[in-house]
């Protein structure tokens, strides 16, 4: 106890009243008699963290009796390391080999993955072993369509409304894109009805300016609009910013319901199809990289892969078609 007042910062007239009051409780720890001061003083000499490492797993004290001397909680000190059993040790080799087969699979997925090869777990085994792994599953994560509380939102336009041709409807959407350092975002304006993407841009912020800019090159680029865009409740497509610039041009506002992802499913099939098949098989460090295969794979889509749909046509010959049966 002198060493642990000689380290803290009390001052040598506190120890000398310290030293000329009486001790006035005793501990008795085993077959020993040590000599302390109140609880109170106890408390304030010295460090907390310089108390914890007094500790002494190998002491003849307990640890119980240990922590109540220096007055440290015991649930504060750091836990043994649990060891991994054999059998563990096995199901983690499986999950790594099934992990990186199957980035996409979640523990419930996992689960069944295990079953089938002989090992009877639960949810909470496998979480345990993935989180010692350090893996989780691939799927998004940052919630892209935060409602702004203050816009105004609209209805939902589309419900039991056939679109039947082309600048009849247009959507809109943003997903996020994982980075090695943080994330970046896509954005891509598309008709309903050819499901041609008239434009998009990569960026790694998510304002209202950002999609603003796309909204307009889609206008440029087509040289036309639709009667109805539907977009999901998101604070950038709510903003007053994007609702003037399109109510200005006489458009109708469309907005999903809240979690209805499908009133807007055709871009969000667009953002599976894109990262499926090119941005999970790739790799980039930067936006320009990262741009360079959109960009290759919206020519492909737009250009190139047909759809059932559309009678095994592309979107943007559709489109194009529907474009010079209207002029």
């Amino acid at each position: 106890m002198v060493e642990l007042f000689e380290s803290s910062n009390t001052t040598k007239k506190e120890l000398k009243k310290l030293e000329a009051k009486k001790l006035r409780w005793s501990v008795k720890w085993g077959n020993s008699y040590r000599e302390g001061l109140s609880s109170k003083k106890v408390r304030t000499a010295g460090n907390r963290c310089e108390r914890k490492a007094m500790i002494d797993t190998q002491h003849a004290l307990s640890l119980r009796q240990q922590s109540a001397l220096l007055e440290v909680n015991r649930n504060r000190l750091k836990p043994k390391r649990a060891k991994i059993s054999e059998e563990d040790h096995k199901i983690m080799l499986h999950l790594d080999e099934i992990h990186f087969k199957y980035c996409h699979m979640g523990q419930r997925n996992l689960i069944h993955e295990l079953r089938d090869r002989g090992y009877e777990v639960g949810r909470k085994r496998v979480r345990r072993l993935m989180r010692l792994l350090g893996i989780e599953a691939m799927v998004p994560k940052p919630n892209t369509s935060k409602r702004g509380k203050a816009h105004k939102i609209y209805p939902y336009l589309l419900r039991d409304t056939p679109v039947t041709a082309a600048d009849e409807v247009w959507c809109t959407d943003i997903t996020y894109i994982p980075m090695p350092r943080g994330h970046a975002y896509l954005i891509a304006v598309m008709d309903w009805h050819t499901r041609a993407v008239l434009s998009w841009e990569v960026c790694n912020t998510m304002d209202s300016a950002f999609c603003l800019r796309v909204l307009r090159k889609a206008f440029k680029a087509t040289g036309r609009q639709p009667k109805i865009f539907n977009t999901d409740q998101g604070s950038q497509f709510s903003s007053k910013e994007w609702v003037a610039e399109i109510e200005s041009r006489g458009i109708k506002v469309s907005m999903d319901g809240k979690g209805c992802w499908r009133d807007n499913v055709f871009i969000e099939r667009l953002w599976r199809s894109i990262k499926y098949e090119k941005l999970r098989l790739w790799s980039y460090s930067n936006v320009p990289e990262l741009e360079t295969l959109v960009d290759d794979w919206m020519e492909f889509y737009n250009h190139r892969r047909r759809h059932q749909s559309l009678s095994n046509q592309t979107p943007w010959r559709v489109y194009q078609e529907a474009q010079r049966k209207a002029a």
